[in-house]
Order: structure tokens, then sequence, then C-alpha cells
């Protein structure tokens, strides 16, 4: 398979004789498909197309911009078994999870396409008419993870759009294909120009942050990577959206039932094999029921089939890349160290990046794989018994992206969830997202917001419109 890149309307790159990116089924750890190798002179064509493509996009009436949003969420929705297994051969998370990641790119596309800049009269007297607009910003550039290779980039186009910009879009290099074939399908009725796509092999961000057309740089990935794109961005003052890493509490209180909050914990903290930015990476259960809290999130782990995520029954398929893989298998190694490993490991004798779910116990603040991000399959158990002094503990990180609190007192854990310095914070539940819920991070979390009337307004300038009469 050779999937092509999309640059002014025009499907770009050379033949399978041209310099190529591999893209590895992390099932197997072999090649099944190729992506042009994108240059420096592809980012200044497609930045120059969506230049050329802004002010009629712009000057188009929202209700057919609106349309247009909504014929691309018809095109995942049409297609989105195929796009679901080519999207579970690229990324390796199970189909189910792809079919449901495709149903939350339609869902997106199509709230997107019913939001539109809202603006306000701040005074209308015999003197003056004093409005406050939004309008676009020009071109953004949308730098997009592995983890939700579909997901996310929607997460951009669909308010960049609606706003009346126009986007660059480059892909993780690991998986570009889905995208790039749902933007294929959709340039039959996307003005041209208007998106595009260009594949690299991570050595093309600095040309897209640097470049003086683009007005706005929306990225999501990790928090260093976050950092440089702030550095990168500067010298030409551009607006910047940071969704960036973060280190998840759970802080499990010992009123709960402990079968069902362990499964729902469980499931917050291994959707995607753990790869989630969103999911719990730590959990501090009270001393009273710690032991029985860590045996039964162990029973859950054994039960895990890790498997290729194309082979029916599998409910965890393997990391999604090669560094991924040797970075949550360092962590592991230093977890067996600082603490007791109840389940899981390295699965032997398969090709993949396979990793059967571990929980880790008796690890304490400080440890690697508390301190650490590890986002993968490794979960480690804290064990507390202030409940006065918990949230402290789950604060003493440098993230801040989303944290959660359970309790049958729900009062209780919703005071408890008040003082914990994150985004997001849900009370009895995790990763409840939505395209109408703000997401947004604390400290190296994250810079501004996605999703949302307040996400969309990200992709806007403010314009004060003062006429005296």
């Amino acid at each position: 398979m050779f999937q092509k890149m999309l640059i002014d309307g025009k499907l770009v790159g050379k033949d399978a004789k041209g310099k190529t990116i591999k893209v590895i089924n992390p099932a197997d750890a072999k090649k099944f498909a190729k992506v042009p190798k994108g240059t420096k002179k592809d980012i200044n064509k497609a930045v120059a197309a969506a230049k050329k493509a802004f002010p009629a996009w712009a000057a188009m009436p929202l209700k057919k911009r609106q349309a247009i949003v909504s014929k691309m969420a018809d095109v995942v929705a049409d297609n989105a078994e195929m796009l679901a297994r080519l999207m579970t051969k690229e990324q390796g998370k199970p189909l189910p999870e792809a079919m449901g990641e495709m149903a939350w790119a339609e869902g997106y596309l199509r709230h997107y396409a019913t939001l539109q800049p809202k603006g306000r009269t701040i005074q209308n007297d015999d003197e003056f008419k004093i409005e406050v607009r939004r309008v676009p910003l020009g071109v953004v550039a949308g730098i997009c993870p592995w983890n939700f290779p579909v997901l996310v980039p929607f997460w951009k186009i669909g308010p960049a759009l609606i706003a009346g910009n126009t986007i660059v879009i480059k892909p993780a290099p690991t998986t570009p294909l889905t995208i790039l074939k749902i933007l294929e399908m959709c340039n039959e009725f996307v003005p041209a120009g208007v998106i595009n796509a260009v594949t690299d092999e991570n050595d093309l961000g600095p040309v897209l942050t640097n470049h003086p057309d683009v007005a706005k740089v929306s990225f999501t990935g990790s928090s260093e990577t976050g950092k440089k794109i702030m550095e990168s961005s500067a010298g030409t003052i551009k607006r910047v959206t940071l969704e960036l890493g973060g280190n998840d509490p759970a802080i499990v209180l010992p009123d709960v039932n402990v079968k069902e909050t362990a499964e729902k914990i469980f499931g917050g903290a291994f959707l995607n094999a753990g790869q989630v930015c969103l999911a719990v990476k730590r959990v501090y259960a009270h001393k009273d029921i710690y032991d029985e809290f860590c045996d039964e999130l162990a029973k859950l782990a054994k039960d895990t089939i890790v498997d290729d995520g194309l082979k029916q029954g599998a409910t965890m398929g393997p990391l999604q890349n090669e560094a991924q893989f040797k970075k949550v298998k360092a962590l592991i190694k230093s977890a067996k160290k600082d603490g007791e490993v109840l389940s899981g490991g390295v699965v032997k004798g398969k090709k993949g990046y396979f990793v059967k779910p571990v929980i880790v116990k008796n690890v304490k603040d400080g440890d690697d794989i508390v301190d650490k991000e590890q986002f993968g399959p490794v979960l480690p158990v804290i064990k507390f018994s202030d409940i006065k002094k918990v949230a402290k503990q789950a604060n003493a990180s440098d993230y801040g992206l989303g944290g959660s609190v359970w309790s049958k007192n729900t009062a209780k854990a919703t005071r408890i969830a008040s003082t914990i310095q994150s985004g997001s914070v849900w009370v009895n539940q995790h990763i409840n997202i939505g395209p109408h819920i703000p997401m947004a991070g604390f400290k190296a979390s994250g810079l501004g917001v996605e999703q949302s009337d307040e996400g969309l307004e990200e992709y806007t300038q403010i314009q004060v419109m003062n006429v005296a009469k």
C-alpha cells in the first residue's frame, strides 16, 4: 500500500521508488505500507496553498463551511469499518476500539458543524456601537500524535475550518495512513488548499512552527516537544495550543465498592493499552482497602487478552511503536526494583510490541513508575492513610491534565476533587470527554483549550469594531 500526501487539492508523493517512510504493523513489527517522505519544499507548498485558499474559505458563508464539515463526518461514517481495519493495522488497537474512534471522530465533526464563532455587542448607544468580533487567524498547523491518529487530527481540522481558517496537518510518522485516506476521500468536495497533509519522519515540525505564514500551531503530544514548539513559534509570535502529557492520579477512598471501582479504574487506565494522555497513570488507594484493591486490579490484568487487534477476542493490542515499547520495558524493570509486580509484563514468543497489563504494588512517590508518565499498560498503586493529605501527594507532579476521586460520598469526593490541580477532574468516573466539554491542562500538561466553544475561540482572533454614530 502506498498512500500519498495531500497538497493544494492534489495527491502528492513520488511512487514507491522514491523516498518513503515505512509504516510498521505493531502486531508483528513488519512493514505493510509506505507514505512519501515529505520535504521542506512540500511544507512550503502546503502552507502556500493554505494561504492562497484562506480568503475565499474565510469569506464563505458559515452554513456552507458547516455543510462541508458535516460531509466529512459522512465520509467517516460511510467507510468506518474499512478505516478501522486500516487503523488497527497501523496503530495496533483492537478493532472494536478502532471502530469506537471512528464513531468519536464522526460525532466530533458533527458537533463542530453546529458551532459558530460568537461575537458580542458591548456598547450600543447614541454615541457608539462597539462590537467584539471573532475573526479567523489564517493558516493553522496541526501536529498530531500516534495514539488517536484520526480523532486528534479532526479535533484540529473541525474547529479550524468552522472558524474560517485553512490548515496543514502533519500526522505522526508511524500512523499516517488512515487520516490520509480519509482526506483523500474528502478531497472530492473540500476546496483545494483548505486542508493539506504532509508526512515526515519527525523532522519537519520546526519548518511548520517557524513558518512566517502559519498563524497558529495546534499540537498534541509530549511536554518536551511542546516546549520546543513554544520556542520555535516565539519568533513570529504565533498563537499556540498545546495538549501535552499527563500523570493522572485516581484517589480511591475506603468506602468504595472495591470490585466495581477497580473495574472502572482498570478501564480508565488501560484503554488503548494505556496510550492515552488522560488515562489513569497512578492510583492512590486507602490503606483499609489497599490489598484488596490491588488484588482486584491484578485479576483484571490477568484476564486481559493481549493479541493482534484484528483477532477476534483481543481486548488489548500491542504498543504502537518500538520506541515506546522500549520505554515501557525500562519502566517495568525499574518497577520490579522499587515495588512488587503482581501481574503482567512483556509477552514472550510474539514478534510485535506486546505487554500484558502490569499492576505494581508497594511503590511510593519518588519512584520512576509513579513520577514518570508511562504511556503504556503499567499501573502503580500507592498506599495512603491520610485523606486530608492525599490531594497534596497527587498534586506533587509537574503534570496537571486529569484526575479522579472515588467514593460513595459524592459530596466528600467532590470537595477533594476541587483541590486537584488538573484541567479535568472526575468524580466516580474517568475519561468522560466530549466535543462540548473543554479540555485544558495545568502546569506542564498544556496551554490553551481544546474542544467546545472555548476551544473554537482558540482558532479565532478578537477584533473590536468601534463605530462612532
